[in-house]
C-alpha cells in the first residue's frame, strides 16, 4: 500500500517528477557510458596489435620499442642485421615473421618498409585482419599501400605517385625524387596507427636510399672521363652497350605475376614482428632472444607492454570517472531539493495520512520510497538507453576511433555503480524524509 501511495503522490506532481527523472537518467547514462568506454578503451588499446606474439628490435627499452613499431611515435631503434632476422625465421617455434624498416616519412606521415606478410598476418582489435578499400597489396618493388587517413587527408587514389623523404621531420630537404612509389592499394579505416602510415616494399625503400647515390656516382665518372679527354673506340662502345644491356636484363623488374616481396633480403631492418606456432612458448623464446650473444636484441610481449603503457594514462581514466560521479551526485541533490521544495505543498497530504493512522516513521519511509522509485526507474531507463546507443554507434566507434565494443557490455563495475547510486539516493533522501517526519510529529501534536 505504501508503494501505491508513493506512485500516486508522484503522479500528482508529474511535471517536477518527470524533470527530476530526466535529470537523473541523463546523469546515470553519462556515468555508465564513461565506465563502458573506459573499460572498452582499455581493452581496445591493449589490442591495438593482436596476433603478434613478440616484437624484436635493438635494445632501447620496452616502451620505446613498442611506441616506434606499433604507434609510429618517437625515434626508431638502430637496425638489426638481417642475419639475426634469418636466424629468427628459421627458429622452429616461429610460424611467420614480419620485417619492418623505419625512419622515413611522406608529408608528415611515417613510411614503413615491409612485405606482403604484413597485410596477411598483422591484426588489430578482436583479431581483425587488414582489408583494402580499393586496389591490391604490393605488386612490384615500387608499390606502396597507404592508410585510410593518409588517403583522405592528401586526396590519394590508386595509381598516384608519392615521394618518400628521409628522416622523421614534417619538412625534409632530402627527398628520394628519383624513385617515386606508385599507390597500389588503400587500406580500410581501422582506428589504429595503421591509418596514418605509408607502407612500401623493403626493396623499393632500399632503392630509394641507394639509387640516387649510385646514379650520381655514375654521372660523376662519365663527366670526369670526358673532361680528362679519355675516349673509347667503337668496339669499346659496343662492349659497354652490351654490358649495360646485360646488366639491365639481369636486374629486370619483376612483373606483377612473379613478384614476391619476401624474396628480397635487405642488409638490416628496424623491427621484426613474430607469430609463434604455440603462444605458450613466447616467454621462453623472449628469454632466448634477450640472452642472444651474436647480436644484442630485445624481444617484448606486445600485450604486457601495452598494459604498462596504459597504467601511465590511468590518471586520466580516474579523472573522467570522478567527473561523471560528481554529475550524478548533483542530480541526486536536485532530487532531494525537489522533494524538499514540495514539502510545503504536501502539508495537507501529510495531515490526511496522519488522520488515517500513518505514523511519522511511515511518512519518512514514504518520502524515501518516492526517491528510490525515481532512481530505480532512471537506472533502468539509463541501462536501456546506453545499450541502444552503443549498438547504434558500434560500427562508427570501431572505424573512427578503433573502439571495439565486446560483450558483455555492462561489466561488474557497472553493477557496482548502480548500487552506489541507489545507496547515495537513500542517503540524500534522508533530508526531505526527516523533514516529513518532523512535519508528521507536528501534525500529530496539533491533532491532539
Amino acid at each position: 500500500m505504501l508503494s501505491t501511495i508513493a506512485i500516486e503522490s508522484l503522479k500528482r506532481r508529474k511535471t517536477t517528477a518527470l524533470l527530476t527523472l530526466l535529470s537523473i537518467t541523463i546523469s546515470i547514462s553519462l556515468l555508465l557510458c564513461v565506465d563502458i568506454v573506459r573499460s572498452q578503451v582499455k581493452t581496445s588499446f591493449t589490442r591495438t596489435v593482436s596476433g603478434v606474439d613478440l616484437i624484436v628490435g635493438a635494445p632501447s627499452g620496452q616502451l620505446n620499442l613498442l611506441l616506434s613499431s606499433v604507434f609510429n611515435i618517437g625515434t626508431p631503434t638502430k637496425g638489426i642485421d638481417y642475419k639475426s632476422v634469418a636466424s629468427l625465421k628459421s627458429n622452429k617455434q616461429v610460424s611467420w615473421l614480419i620485417p619492418l624498416s623505419l625512419g622515413d616519412t611522406h608529408r608528415g606521415f611515417r613510411v614503413i618498409g615491409t612485405t606482403n606478410r604484413f597485410f596477411e598476418h598483422f591484426k588489430y582489435g578482436d583479431k581483425q585482419a587488414l582489408a583494402l578499400t580499393e586496389g591490391r597489396v604490393f605488386e612490384q618493388p615500387l608499390s606502396t599501400v597507404v592508410g585510410a587517413d593518409v588517403a583522405d587527408s592528401l586526396g590519394y587514389t590508386v595509381g598516384d605517385k608519392i615521394i618518400v623523404s628521409h628522416g622523421l621531420g614534417s619538412v625534409s630537404f632530402n627527398n628520394h625524387d628519383d624513385h617515386p612509389f606508385i599507390i597500389s592499394g588503400i587500406l580500410e579505416k581501422t582506428g589504429t596507427p595503421v591509418d596514418k602510415a605509408v607502407y612500401v616494399t623493403l626493396q623499393g625503400l632500399e632503392k630509394a636510399h641507394s639509387g640516387p647515390k649510385s646514379a650520381h656516382t655514375s654521372r660523376l665518372r662519365k663527366k670526369t672521363a670526358f673532361l680528362n679527354g679519355h675516349s673509347t673506340n667503337e668496339h669499346e662502345h659496343e662492349h659497354e652497350h652490351e654490358h649495360e644491356h646485360e646488366h639491365e636484363h639481369e636486374h629486370e623488374e619483376p612483373t606483377q605475376d612473379n613478384y614476391d616481396s619476401d624474396a628480397f633480403t635487405p642488409e638490416s631492418v628496424s623491427v621484426v614482428m613474430l607469430g609463434l606456432k604455440n603462444r605458450a612458448a613466447a616467454l621462453q623464446l623472449q628469454y632466448q632472444i634477450n640472452q642472444s650473444k651474436k647480436e644484442p636484441l630485445m624481444a617484448i610481449l606486445p600485450g604486457m607492454a601495452l598494459a604498462e603503457l596504459w597504467q601511465i594514462m590511468g590518471n586520466v581514466e580516474a579523472l573522467l570517472l570522478g567527473l561523471s560521479g560528481l554529475i550524478v551526485i548533483c542530480a541526486l541533490i536536485g532530487l532531494a531539493t525537489m522533494l524538499l521544495a514540495t514539502m510545503r505543498e504536501r502539508y495537507q497530504e501529510i495531515a490526511v495520512l496522519r488522520t488515517i493512522g500513518a505514523g511519522p516513521f511511515t511518512l519518512l519511509l514514504l518520502i524515501q520510497l518516492e526517491a528510490m522509485l525515481l532512481t530505480i526507474v532512471s537506472a533502468a531507463l539509463s541501462i536501456a538507453l546506453v545499450a541502444v546507443l552503443m549498438s547504434m554507434f558500434k560500427p562508427w566507434l570501431s572505424s573512427t576511433y578503433g573502439l571495439f565494443l565486446s560483450s558483455p557490455l555492462f561489466s561488474q563495475s557497472s553493477v557496482i555503480i548502480v548500487l552506489l547510486i541507489l545507496g547515495c539516493t537513500y542517503l540524500v533522501s534522508l533530508f526531505p524524509a526527516i523533514a516529513a517526519y518532523k512535519r508528521g510529529l507536528h501534525a500529530g501534536l496539533n491533532s491532539n
